[in-house]
């Protein structure tokens, strides 16, 4: 069964239907206010800007606010402003792409529905590029330009500066909007002393997408590296999204002059102050002489889809989890004198590179020794966060027959509720079609789906009505399901994981991703031949990115990865090291 496969046109056509049934429902004369729109925006950009025609995703924003541009204040919180979009398809310089009623919105779904007054209004235009893929499929997609794939920040990508203007969807106006800004590109990072930046160009990659393709890594080098030519390091590999450079690490004191933040998430003053002196006190760690010498990398592979690959192989991604450790991973111990085998390897992440660090070790069970996966993404899709895709029929409202009750998809420890699956997943449809948007329930689908017929990938439910499609969720199951890979491949993994696996989240985590813990957990503790032998910890009321350490609170607890996993790993390694193993030569 084959959903979703909607063209642009038709898309919109049951956006607009969808809106107006919904203000039936409220009332007669919301409809004959959304009929009767005439507002629209006729958005362009001039021949400087680029002489050939573009294509791409052309966003509205819309905002009650000044105090930032428009661009940055669209997210899943109850303080987003308006977003509008449309898909374009070669658009030549000079004409104008035209949003007005019809143009699907969030989180109200139409600018029919925006209130009469003032606003911040900015157009952005997220530039697509054609990729003949090796599959046979020719799509188009915003490559990353080095920011880790954020639309709002993307180089290259053209905007208008913000307006103040008064709006009012009742009146016959047309609001011209130019596109004569570009973000510029963003300079690469230098190396130090401690942190180099490497990026090979995959040959896996290159042929499945048909182009040039890089991977990269951000690497720390240990204390002493230039003093001790002859020593060999093991690797220890931390999973996350994309990073500029290696973060969290302050060779400089604390700046005494920074001017304090807010944290909104945690409800502190001076966050910012608070991350430049954990990352100090690593470096302090890092270097001072009872911290194991070890190369520490995080890895680049930003991509067409999202910041990161999730460090696996993917019918539309691509080759990412071979070309990580096939690849990159071999370049870099041989080039930083890495010890080069699985016993002196390790994985950590949290979230995303939770989920990265247990998928590694789970598919690459002998190339590493080790994880420590930390609030990882959903690791059971029986609670794909709030979501059971095998059972349920609708990702958005509960299945029963008169009530209609929304799921959750953003809590807070108390589990009040910021937003909704389905509101997330509009905003994600708003900001691109086809998966496009670059977010977060877009690169799952985007990693854990089959190629549709249309070149991207296959939805796992209907965008805009949440209704599940079960072939994609049994593909799922067969693939990216790592509760149900262990449970149907125990007996040959089983052996090859025996204490390697590392599980932390907190049971009020932001996301629900102690749900797919749990589940995770109750098949574990079952194991035999061997016993799994590794450890499963909940942190109480902790939110998101909770670690494993219940001594400090999780905003500080978040900050220390490094010091916690860097030597539980080295244990590890001391106490499975093989016969005429090196022990020596990195221990100074």
């Amino acid at each position: 069964m084959k959903k979703n496969n909607f063209s642009r046109k038709a898309l919109f056509v049951l956006a607009a239907a969808v809106f107006v049934i919904s203000a039936l429902a409220v009332s007669g004369c919301a409809v004959n206010q959304s009929a009767a729109s005439k507002l629209k925006f006729a958005i362009s950009f001039p021949a400087e800007r680029s002489q050939t025609p573009l294509d791409g995703r052309m966003l509205l924003m819309i905002s009650k606010s000044g105090d930032a541009e428009p661009r940055f204040q669209i997210n899943d919180g109850n303080a987003t402003q308006l977003l509008f979009g449309i898909d374009v398809d070669g658009l030549p310089p000079g004409r104008e792409a035209v949003l007005d009623a019809a143009s699907s919105g969030y989180p109200l779904k139409s600018i029919a529905e925006v209130p009469a007054g003032e606003y911040y209004v900015q157009a952005l235009f997220n530039r697509y590029e054609t990729f003949h893929r090796s599959d046979g499929h020719t799509v188009k997609l915003p490559p990353d330009k080095g920011e880790g794939q954020r639309w709002n920040a993307k180089p290259g990508n053209l905007y208008s500066e913000p307006r103040k203007i008064v709006l009012d969807p009742a009146r016959n106006d047309v609001i011209r909007i130019t596109l004569d800004k570009e973000i510029p590109p963003i300079p690469p990072p230098q190396d130090t002393k401690y942190i180099k930046h490497e990026r090979i160009q995959s040959r896996l990659l290159t042929e499945f997408w048909g182009r040039p393709m890089e991977i990269g890594a951000c690497v720390l080098l240990p204390e002493g590296f230039d003093a001790h030519p002859n020593a060999r390091y093991p690797l220890i590999v931390y999973q996350g999204h994309f990073p500029y450079t290696f973060d969290g690490f302050r060779e400089e004191p604390p700046d005494p002059d920074l001017k304090p933040d807010y944290s909104e998430r945690f409800h502190i003053a001076g966050y910012n102050r608070i991350q430049q002196e954990y990352a100090h006190q690593f470096y302090k760690d890092w270097t001072g002489k009872n911290f194991p010498r070890v190369i520490l990398i995080e890895i680049q592979h930003a991509n067409p889809y999202y910041d990161d690959s999730y460090a696996v192989n993917s019918a539309n991604l691509g080759p990412y989890g071979d070309a990580i450790v096939r690849e990159l991973i071999p370049h870099i111990e041989k080039k930083y004198r890495g010890l080069g085998q699985g016993w002196a390897r390790f994985l950590y992440g949290g979230s995303t590179g939770g989920w990265e660090a247990l998928a590694s070790q789970i598919f690459y069970p002998d190339e590493f020794n080790g994880c420590y996966a930390a609030c990882p993404d959903p690791i059971d899709f029986r609670a794909y966060t709030v979501i059971n895709i095998y059972e349920h029929k609708n990702a958005y409202y509960q299945d029963a027959d008169w009530k209609k009750t929304p799921r959750p998809g953003l809590r807070n420890y108390l589990g009040e509720v910021a937003t909704t699956l389905e509101q997330a997943n509009h905003r994600e449809l708003v900001l691109g079609t086809h998966s496009r948007s670059g977010d977060q329930w877009d690169i799952w689908q985007a990693v854990f789906s089959p190629v549709d017929e249309n070149g991207y990938p296959r939805p796992i439910w209907d965008k805009l009505t949440g209704a599940i499609d079960p072939a994609v969720a049994r593909y799922w199951k067969e693939h990216y399901d790592l509760s149900y890979i262990l449970q149907r491949d125990w007996k040959t993994l089983g052996p090859k994981l025996q204490g390697k696996i590392h599980i932390y989240v907190g049971d009020m985590d932001n996301y629900y991703l102690n749900n797919a813990v749990y589940l995770t957990e109750a098949f574990l503790e079952t194991t035999k031949d061997p016993y799994y032998a590794g450890e499963v910890k909940y942190g109480d009321r902790a939110e998101h990115c909770w670690n494993g350490d219940p001594t400090r609170p999780n905003y500080q607890s978040r900050l220390r990865y490094h010091q916690m996993y860097v030597p539980k790993a080295v244990e590890r390694l001391l106490k499975t090291a093989p016969l005429g193993a090196d022990l020596k030569s990195w221990r100074y």
